[in-house]
C-alpha cells in the first residue's frame, strides 16, 4: 500500500504496540486505505552488534543496551527505505494510543515538507529546540538521505550524536512542518486529543509498580551538576540503581483507556491469556493486570463503525 503506519518496538514493549494496533484500527473507519506494521529490535542485527559498545549522546558516551525500554529509537529512521522511498508514512511509539482516526493525518496536505511532526515539551522544546520524532508524518519520496543502519553506526564513531538526530536536528528546518500537539498528546486526554502519548516513562499505566527499567538522561543545560551525579551513579552502581519503582498514572481516565484497550484485545484474542502471563513474568507489565482488568468497564464504541480489515 502507498500508505502505512508503524510501530517501533522492542520486546519490552511489544505488547504497548499490540494495543497501539488495535487502537489504530478501533479509531479508523478507513482501514482499508492503510496498513499497519511493526517495526521490531528483534529483527535487525545491527543493532545487536553494537551491544556494549560506546555511543555518543549528549555529547558524552553511553554504553549501548538493547534490553533497555527505549532501544527501539534508532528505527523511527527506517520506514522511508522500508516503503522503498514511496508514498506516506506514519512512524510511532508504542505507547501512543489513537482515539481518532489515524487517516486524517496519512491524508493530509504536507504543503511540500517531507516531515512533519510537533516540538518537544519542556525545556528540551524550548530552550534545546528538540521536535518530537516520536509520531512524524513521512513523504517517504524526499526522505532518500535516511539510511537507518549507516547512521546508527556513526553514533559509534562519533560522528551523529543521537540526541541531535532523534531530534530531527541533522534536518533542514524548511524540510519540516508542524501538525496539531493533539496527534501526540503528552500525558493529556481531553475532548481534543487524536493519539495520547503516555511520555512520562515513569507513569505508564501497565508497568505500575514494577522496577524502573530504563536510563534516564545524564545531561541536563539548565543545571549542569544534576548530569554529573547521574553519571555517577550509574558508573558506580550500575544503570538502574537507585531509580526505584514505576508509578501510578495521575490521570485515571488514561489508565481506564489502556486497559480497556487491552480488555478488548484479549477478548478478540490478539492478546492471549499466555502471552498476558508470560509478559507479567518478565516484569513487562504490572502483576496486578489481572485485578485492573477485571474492575475496567468497557470502553465506549469509536464515533464510526470501522471498515473490514484488509486481508
Amino acid at each position: 500500500m502507498e500508505h502505512c503506519v508503524f510501530i517501533h518496538t522492542n520486546p519490552k514493549q511489544i505488547l504497548g504496540a499490540i494495543v497501539a494496533r488495535h487502537a489504530l484500527r478501533r479509531s479508523s473507519s478507513n482501514n482499508d486505505r492503510f496498513d499497519v506494521r511493526f517495526i521490531n529490535t528483534t529483527d535487525h542485527p545491527f543493532l545487536h552488534e553494537m551491544e556494549g559498545q560506546l555511543y555518543l549522546r549528549d555529547g558524552v558516551k553511553r554504553v549501548w543496551l538493547n534490553d533497555d525500554l527505549q532501544s527501539f529509537t534508532p528505527l523511527r529512521f527506517m520506514p522511508p527505505a522500508l516503503m522503498g522511498y514511496q508514498g506516506r508514512a506514519i512512524v510511532m511509539d508504542p505507547d501512543i494510543f489513537a482515539v481518532a482516526d489515524i487517516w486524517e493525518l496519512l491524508n493530509r496536505d504536507m504543503q511540500g515538507k517531507a516531515i512533519m511532526c510537533r516540538p518537544r515539551s519542556g525545556t528540551k522544546g524550548l530552550v534545546d529546540r528538540c521536535l518530537a520524532s516520536s509520531v512524524m508524518l513521512l513523504d517517504c519520496a524526499k526522505l532518500t538521505h535516511w539510511r537507518c543502519e549507516e547512521q546508527f553506526r556513526s553514533m559509534f564513531d562519533a560522528k551523529l550524536d543521537y540526541h541531535d538526530w532523534i531530534c530531527l536536528k541533522t534536518e533542514p528546518l524548511e524540510s519540516i512542518g508542524m501538525f496539531e500537539n493533539e496527534w501526540n498528546d503528552f500525558d493529556h486526554l481531553t475532548s481534543r486529543t487524536k493519539m495520547l502519548h503516555t511520555t512520562r516513562r515513569k507513569t505508564q499505566p501497565w508497568k505500575t509498580g514494577l522496577p524502573v527499567d530504563w536510563r534516564p538522561a545524564e545531561r541536563f543545560r539548565l543545571f549542569p551538576p544534576i548530569g554529573w551525579l547521574m553519571r555517577g551513579r550509574r558508573k558506580l552502581f550500575g544503570d538502574y540503581a537507585f531509580l526505584g519503582n514505576y508509578k501510578a498514572h495521575p490521570d485515571e481516565n488514561q489508565e481506564r483507556l489502556f486497559f480497556g484497550l487491552l480488555r478488548e484485545c484479549l477478548e478478540e484474542g490478539v492478546v492471549t491469556e499466555q502471552m498476558l502471563e508470560a509478559e507479567m513474568s518478565q516484569n513487562h507489565v504490572r502483576h496486578d493486570a489481572r485485578e485492573v482488568l477485571e474492575k475496567t468497564p468497557p470502553l465506549a464504541p469509536p464515533p464510526q463503525p470501522p471498515l473490514a480489515l484488509p486481508a
